[in-house]
């Protein structure tokens, strides 16, 4: 297989792979891989050290609304496998991240194999931060089942627990930003969410492929 062009994370420079027909393969193998090939936010993260593509679906949200700032206390929810912390810390940010899955050390990033749903968490993070968080970010999603609906339900259930260590945590005016699939926040959470912060937005930044379902909740202005 020739050595792709890499390029940068926006595809230019970069010679398209095709993957042969194996018959150790399946169709939606083969897809997957060649997908992966030709992504060049995958071969960016690559690149720069990012454990995941999805870091740059952060990047590219700080870049509009200006979230991380150097010196802020940021919380990770649903971390693993940690490209989040490593964009967050990067920025200069103190970073307390969670999941419930164990994930390989991040140097300035203080982890917790934790459960959410346990009343003792959030209180558990906002010590280890120092006091009351500037931003909580979450890219928890739950797997997926092929039903929209259903795994729209499922990720709305992971954004309602993140959002209750958010209003433990967060000091006045700050933020939270979490994944969503189609439809983002409605009814009860999103007038929830309306009557917490000042400003709240439904965005797909460029990072989050085209034909995925996702995208992101940012909510601004904390209001306690």
């Amino acid at each position: 297989m020739k050595k792709p062009n890499t390029g940068d994370a926006s595809g230019r420079g970069r010679v398209p792979i095709k993957v042969g027909k194996s018959r150790k393969m399946t169709p939606s193998s083969r897809q997957w891989l060649q997908r992966q090939l030709n992504d060049p936010y995958v071969a960016a993260a690559k690149g720069k050290g990012y454990r995941s593509r999805a870091a740059f679906k952060l990047v590219e949200l700080d870049e509009k609304y200006r979230l991380l700032k150097k010196g802020a206390k940021v919380l990770d929810l649903g971390a693993a496998p940690g490209g989040w912390s490593q964009v967050a810390v990067a920025k200069g940010a103190t970073v307390v991240a969670a999941d419930v899955l164990a994930i390989e050390p991040i140097p300035g990033v203080t982890f917790f194999q934790a459960d959410l749903t346990d009343a003792k968490t959030a209180a558990l993070l906002k010590d280890a931060l120092g006091g009351p968080a500037d931003l909580v970010l979450t890219d928890m999603a739950a797997p997926t089942t092929g039903h929209r609906a259903t795994d729209h339900i499922r990720t709305i259930a992971l954004v309602e627990i993140a959002l209750e260590v958010a209003e433990d945590t967060l000091r006045p005016g700050g933020a939270f930003v979490a994944k969503v699939f189609q439809g983002g926040a409605t009814g009860e959470l999103l007038a929830r969410i309306k009557r917490h912060f000042r400003d709240v937005k439904h965005v797909k930044p460029p990072a989050s492929r085209s034909d995925s379902v996702e995208m992101y909740l940012v909510a601004l202005g904390f209001k306690p």
